[in-house]
């Protein structure tokens, strides 16, 4: 098993366990430490989406942060395994709510809007683009995206790249609804 510690929030310094898994790549600490700075540590009240949870990194930051929803998605049982155990562990089940699904056929189903959403797909596997065009029917008119690609995006859908980085391959985007003004 591999592991990560949440960074910040009532969890911090907590370690999570996940396994091994083709594709998975856990959010770095350094890039969730920057993530959380752009959102702002306290994110009480908000709902948040991990559509591609994997390690579940981004979603129990989201909930160590506070947020009041946190719905964690993914098409592995292994990666949703350790999820549900770390979950446990921590004794957040009342902030998390864990499915699993194919991230097209949940984000046609939603049925709610989320303030925040984090975006991790595989890389090279062109779901960016057969979510953005999706990503009105479960992003609130006022919510962000964060999103890891292997490329610099301008934007997915109506949300555009407002703040970003890179870290080794991976460009991280954080995205808000309307026109780019000089991303950072």
């Amino acid at each position: 098993m591999n592991s990560l510690r949440i960074i910040g929030g009532e969890w911090r310094r907590r370690v999570l366990r996940f396994p091994d898994a083709p594709g998975l790549r856990p959010t770095p600490d350094r890039v969730r430490e920057t993530l959380f700075n752009w959102l702002g540590q306290d994110l009480t009240g908000l709902s948040c989406l991990d559509l591609f949870a994997g390690s579940g990194a981004l979603g129990f930051e989201a909930a160590s942060r506070g947020a009041a929803r946190v719905v964690m998605v993914d098409d592995s049982p292994t990666a949703l395994a350790a999820i549900e155990a770390n979950a446990k562990i921590l004794g957040a089940d009342e902030h998390l709510e864990i499915v699993r699904s194919d991230a097209v056929r949940f984000v046609k189903s939603a049925g709610s809007h989320f303030d925040v959403l984090f975006l991790d797909p595989p890389f090279y596997s062109g779901w960016i683009d057969r979510l953005a065009p999706m990503m009105a029917g479960v992003v609130a008119e006022d919510g962000v995206i964060y999103v890891e690609a292997e490329r610099a995006l301008v934007g997915c859908g109506n949300w555009r790249t407002v703040r970003h980085g890179r870290a080794g391959q991976v460009f991280y985007h954080l995205m808000r609804r309307g026109e780019a003004n000089g991303a950072e």
